[in-house]
Parts: C-alpha cells; sequence; structure tokens
C-alpha cells in the first residue's frame, strides 16, 4: 500500500484494503489516465478500492473532506467524467471479477470490469449479455446508461437484462437494489447514470451466444454513399431477429488484410451485419443488398463472438482524442442519408466516422416507464457523430464537423435527445430532453432520496429535486 500521511487522508490508507495514491505516487499517472486523450486531469487523491468496503470509505472520506468525488470504472466516458483535478477519483479497476453460474445463465460483475473481463468469463459457457462494440469498455457506466450492443435486437439493452445491483450510497451505507429491495432505486440504476452511488457489482442475465458467429462487412466508396445507405435502410426491416447491425457511414476502409491494398483508407460507407442464427439465414439475410448494391469489397466469416467484441479496439484505441454528439432518428429518411453522405467529405481525420444503430426487436418490447433508459422505447435510429484522432489539429478540424453535422441532423429528428452514454457534452438541457419532463422529474426525485447533496455529480447530472 502506498503510505500516505497527514489526518484523514493516512487513516483511509491504513482502513483500505486496496491503496491510495498521491502525485508522485509509481502508479499515479497510469492510474488516472483516461481512455479519451482529451483529458488529461490530476486528482488530489486517487482510491484503488479493491472491495466495496473500501468504496464506502473511500466516500465517506471525499464527503467528509469535501472533495469532488469522480468514479472510474473503465475509464471510457466521453465526457472525462471518470476524472476532475484536485478532487478524489474512486477507482474500481481491480474489482474487475467475473463470476458465472451457467446453470442459472447468471454473473455477477465487478464495477471496474471491462466488457473483455464479462465477456472471456460467459463465452467459457458459450454465454453472454449485451455488451457495447469496444471492448475495454467499462461495463459500469456502459450499463448505467443503457447498454447497447450487437444482441439489443435479440436481448434488449444490458440494463433490460440486469437483475440486481450492489450500491455504495452517498452516506456511505451498501445496499442491494433489484425488483424487490429498494426498487425505487433499481429503476434509477437502469438508465439514470452514476448519479445514485457507486455501483460495486451487477448481476445479469445470460443467454446462449456463439462461441461462434456470422459477421459480414460490406464497404462501398463515397460517391455510391447515398445508393448503398437506402439500400442498407431498405434491407433492415426484413433481417431476421437473430441479428446484430451496424451501418458505419463516412468510414474511412481499415488497412486490414481482407480490404485489397488500393482501397486501404479510401473513405466511403460500410454495413456490418452479424448473423446468430445460422450461416444459411445470414447469407440470406446480406443477400438483397447485396443485390440492390453490390459491394466494392466485402468480407463474409464465421469469427468468435469474443472476436466480434474486440472487432472495433482499433478505431477506438486508449489515448485516442475523441468527440461525440448522438441523435435519435424514427426513420432514416432520403433527407437524413443525404446530409449524412453529403457530410461525409468534410471529416478531416480518417478515424472519424457516423456509427448508426438499428434499435428495433426486444429493444422496443420493453415499457417505455418499466427503466428510466433515456430514450423512446420505440424502433428507431440511433446516430453517433464521433470525430477521432491522435492529432490535436484534425481533432479540432472533426469536433467542429460532429456539431455542424449534428446541427443539419436535428430538424429531422423529433428532439434534441440523444443516448447520453454517446455524448461529450452532457448539458442539463440536453440531459431533460433524453429523459423528458416526467421520467426526469422521478429520477430527481429519487435522486433526493439517495443522494440529497448531489455527490456524485460528475455526470450527466440529475439535479435532486
Amino acid at each position: 500500500m502506498t503510505q500516505t500521511t497527514g489526518g484523514g487522508l493516512g487513516a483511509l490508507g491504513t482502513a483500505m484494503t486496496g491503496s491510495v495514491l498521491v502525485d508522485g505516487d509509481l502508479d499515479y499517472d497510469e492510474a488516472r489516465s483516461l481512455w479519451n486523450g482529451e483529458f488529461d486531469r490530476r486528482p488530489a487523491v486517487i482510491a484503488r478500492c479493491a472491495t466495496a468496503s473500501d468504496v464506502a470509505l473511500a466516500v465517506d472520506f471525499g464527503r467528509q473532506e469535501g472533495l469532488e468525488i469522480t468514479v472510474r470504472g473503465g475509464g471510457h466516458s466521453f465526457s472525462g467524467a471518470s476524472a476532475c483535478d484536485g478532487g478524489l477519483m474512486i477507482h474500481l479497476g481491480t474489482m474487475n471479477h467475473v463470476a458465472v453460474d451457467p446453470e442459472r445463465r447468471r454473473a455477477v460483475v465487478g464495477g471496474g470490469a471491462t466488457l473483455a473481463d464479462l465477456d472471456a468469463a460467459t463465452q467459457a459457457h458459450g454465454l453472454a449479455v449485451t455488451g457495447g462494440v469496444i471492448s475495454h469498455t467499462g461495463v459500469g457506466g456502459l450499463t448505467l446508461g443503457g447498454g447497447m450492443g450487437w444482441l439489443v435486437q435479440e436481448h434488449g439493452l444490458s440494463i433490460d437484462n440486469l437483475e440486481s445491483a450492489e450500491v455504495v450510497l452517498a452516506d456511505g451505507r451498501c445496499v442491494r437494489a433489484s425488483a424487490d429491495e429498494h426498487p425505487d432505486l433499481f429503476w434509477a440504476l437502469r438508465g439514470g447514470g452514476g448519479n445514485f452511488g457507486v455501483v460495486t457489482s451487477f448481476e445479469f442475465r445470460l443467454h446462449p451466444v456463439g462461441p461462434e458467429v456470422h459477421l459480414a462487412f460490406l464497404f462501398w466508396d463515397q460517391d455510391r454513399g447515398v445508393e448503398a445507405l437506402r439500400a442498407c435502410r431498405d434491407a433492415i426491416p426484413s433481417l431476421p431477429e437473430r441479428t446484430g447491425l451496424l451501418i458505419a457511414a463516412a468510414l474511412s476502409a481499415p488497412d486490414a488484410p481482407f480490404v485489397p491494398e488500393e482501397y486501404h483508407f479510401m473513405p466511403g460507407h460500410a454495413l456490418i451485419v452479424v448473423g446468430f442464427g445460422s450461416a444459411e439465414e445470414h447469407a440470406a439475410a446480406i443477400a438483397p443488398v447485396r443485390e440492390v448494391c453490390p459491394p466494392l469489397f466485402e468480407l463474409v466469416t464465421p469469427i468468435p463472438y469474443t472476436g466480434l467484441q474486440q472487432m472495433l479496439d482499433d478505431a477506438a484505441p486508449w489515448g485516442i482524442r475523441s468527440y461525440d454528439k448522438c441523435i435519435y432518428l424514427e426513420e432514416l429518411t432520403d433527407e437524413a442519408i443525404d446530409v449524412i453522405v453529403g457530410r461525409a467529405p468534410d471529416k478531416a481525420s480518417p478515424m472519424s466516422f457516423m456509427p448508426i444503430f438499428r434499435l428495433d426487436g426486444a429493444f422496443e418490447r420493453v415499457g417505455e416507464d418499466d427503466t428510466a433508459f433515456g430514450g423512446r422505447r420505440v424502433a428507431q435510429y440511433m446516430v453517433d457523430l464521433t470525430g477521432v484522432s491522435e492529432d490535436e489539429e484534425l481533432f479540432r478540424t472533426d469536433r467542429g464537423w460532429v456539431r455542424s453535422t449534428w446541427d443539419a441532423l436535428r430538424p429531422l429528428a423529433g428532439s434534441a435527445a440523444g443516448y447520453l452514454n454517446l455524448n461529450s457534452e452532457p448539458d442539463d438541457d440536453r440531459v431533460r430532453a433524453a429523459y423528458g419532463s416526467a421520467k426526469y422529474e422521478r429520477l430527481a426525485r429519487i435522486k433526493a432520496e439517495y443522494d440529497p447533496g448531489n455527490l456524485f455529480h460528475h455526470n450527466a447530472n440529475i439535479k435532486p429535486t
């Protein structure tokens, strides 16, 4: 354990099972690092917690010392919410255990686990739960905001598969939230973000998936963007529910072995279709798109589910600068496609693109008010506009590209709401728009019960009534 001195800090270091770090300690810089390289923040104290009791001690210390408190699970927040200058970072990285009960199809997952940790443990039994599409994403932050991934059509969001959660509250108590215990808190955790406490473990329902699935990656050059995106849109209603889908608009072709060398980094658009059924079912699913608009090149292959979950990791490497805004569109209209395709050539970085997720199937079968998810439970598209670059100048340019493209799409959406997990600037107006007035007010009442002083406010914040 790091040796600390001075009052409360020394007492915290002595009492915790984990370690306490301050600036100058050997592991301090690694512990404070975030996925989004746009943020370089220096907490006064980092509490690397090993147990829920450690978390409770850290929360009490931060509250008594009047420190700003942030919570770092995977450190993957787009807005850099996992760290602040001069405050206390509650670091859950060593709490990355995953215990799987294959008979009951349940997994208990530590608050610091990543999707890679979760997938490795569950796939050992041919099981999975909806997660994201980047394997080093933290399970905690992803889940508390909703949790989208390849399985959303078949099994819904991550929160739709959550059975219970262990939570350390603002007053230091550790409680279990479920349908039977603290049901109001359990409702709020399923979509309300990190506003209500520090979740130290999650219990998920699991589903048979893999270990091998079917992948299709179809790519079109930029000049055929309108034709390609319309073909993708028109084919989506006939896709089987056992299908994962991502339209990767404004994507530069990767320099992967399956891509002909002359097309490396070529700007264009792609469709990724994942089949969780048979190879024949998958082939039938992609056939209409191929026939209507033959791709420039393609890859159709079996792939391990864990490989699928890691496939896009190179598109979001650790330390990259990233800026995101997103918006829900009930329809991918011709007008919306014209905006997306028309804005694509204006990006500066080859890493920037516009992933478009289709939300339907199991996603829309969950009641609008059954969870606190910040979005309507109707069939729709979630358009994520992401500016990504290692180069600071290209990043600044593409941050403007993201903002102007969002402005161009805004009149085509019902509201300014977007998926809060993919928002680099979750200001008050956008947070309220995401939840809607009735759901926001319910969340604010629950916030007032469990965190009346708004101790946990480094997030897409819901202010207590």
